[in-house]
């Protein structure tokens, strides 16, 4: 065999081995969904007074015209204090959000006093449609205030797991009630369920996300709720694997999600944003940071995201550096939506876009759900505590971000 025979073999093995290899790569790549996005404003509001913070969606399937979903969304005025929130109010759709009504306060989810003139409040809420007993459940942090608006932490159950119902048929609202818990001396001292995406099970019990701590320690442990609810009272079964990480107040606000048989929760860390996955929804995988698919770091740290989950792809919503927003406070302005890779546990950068824009304030924390099998929503408000825009363009905005979709979302029904 000739020397020149032998290097033609070889450079034809290795073309061979090279296109193999690209071809299992592909294969190994999830298929991309094409999608589209558009923002538009549900309303505004300019005062020195508050901001309007918190808004979320949730549809009632066939409760708006022509037996589409109506939307309801839940929504909190930020008062002056950092953190200090009012009752909740909500608006409504019934034409997929071409006209809304104005946020209406609700007498039931009000502020109700406290010991020694304590406030008792809810914040954090995230409305979610519980087919089983037609009702839309909201669920949200119970806290206490000082008469200054500061949180108090000093006693048990300061911070706890609270929910209320809507019912459509009736338009009525029950008034916030607490999920009682164990050892909440101890290990449940503090429960905070809040801005957080849970999930309905087939058999109609919620898996819903959380980060609680005991009574000293700054970090906080994540964890699953496992609860039944009839409708009417919502009750603890059990909690899944404890997620814990040492500093940046441990893991806060995670977000649920199932796509495809394997179960999705994101994590937020003051340094970083984290991801992992369980078979089950209550045993998890070892966290890893998130990140681009070219390795680089996804750059969201000290703020939350959320899934927008689809039969053939799962997409994040996020905040993040690198977007020429160093002047917004925690980066938190544009909000982005993009592509999983559900295997790598990567965003695929490609796909990203631009979902919410960046007038000069930051974004306050934000929504995200299905509607329709084409459409999903994002939802969020300006961080704008004066009676003048901003001179990018900041007016109090709260938005909504429709991500349209190619392909019917088949998790929809």
């Amino acid at each position: 065999m000739s020397r020149e025979f032998r290097s033609t073999r070889l450079w034809h093995t290795c073309v061979v081995m090279f296109l193999i290899a690209v071809s299992t790569a592909r294969a190994n790549e999830p298929a991309l969904l094409p999608y589209e996005v558009k923002a538009e404003a549900v309303f505004n509001e300019l005062t020195p007074a508050f901001c309007w913070f918190h808004p979320r969606v949730a549809p009632l399937p066939g409760y708006g015209k022509d037996g589409r979903p109506a939307v309801v969304m839940t929504i909190q005025k930020h008062l002056a204090a950092s953190d200090h929130y009012s009752g909740l109010f909500f608006l409504r759709t019934d034409d997929l959000g071409k006209t809304w009504t104005r946020p209406t306060e609700i007498p039931e989810l009000a502020w109700r006093p406290g010991e020694n003139n304590e406030t008792i409040a809810v914040c954090d809420v995230t409305p979610g449609w519980h087919s089983p007993s037609g009702k839309l459940l909201a669920i949200g942090i119970k806290l206490r205030y000082s008469q200054k608006g500061d949180q108090l932490l000093d006693k048990p159950r300061s911070h706890e797991c609270a929910y209320a119902t809507y019912d459509p048929k009736s338009q009525k609202w029950t008034p916030w009630k607490m999920l009682a818990m164990p050892q909440t001396d101890a290990k449940f001292f503090l429960v905070s369920p809040g801005c957080v995406q849970w999930l309905v099970n087939a058999d109609g019990t919620l898996l819903i996300p959380t980060y609680f701590r005991g009574p000293t320690g700054d970090d906080y442990v994540t964890t699953v709720l496992h609860c039944s609810f009839d409708g009417q009272e919502l009750k603890y079964l059990k909690h899944c694997d404890e997620l814990a990480t040492a500093g940046g107040r441990g893991f806060v606000e995670p977000s649920l999600a199932h796509v495809q048989g394997t179960y999705f929760l994101t994590l937020r860390n003051d340094a970083a944003a984290y991801i992992t996955t369980s078979s089950d929804g209550l045993h998890f995988q070892p966290v890893k940071k998130w990140t681009f698919d070219d390795g680089q770091d996804l750059g969201s740290y000290n703020t939350q995201a959320h899934w927008l989950a689809h039969s053939d792809g799962l997409f994040l919503t996020y905040t993040r550096r690198g977007a020429n927003n160093d002047h917004i406070a925690r980066n938190r302005a544009p909000i982005f939506v993009a592509q999983v890779d559900p295997k790598k546990l990567q965003v695929l950068r490609k796909t990203e876009r631009a979902l919410l824009p960046e007038r000069g304030v930051m974004l306050g924390n934000f929504g995200a759900t299905a509607i329709t099998p084409d459409e999903s929503w994002v939802t969020d408000a300006e961080y704008i505590l004066t009676g003048k825009p901003h001179a990018k363009g900041a007016d109090g905005t709260t938005w909504l971000g429709r991500v349209q979709w190619s392909k019917p979302n088949q998790l929809v029904k």
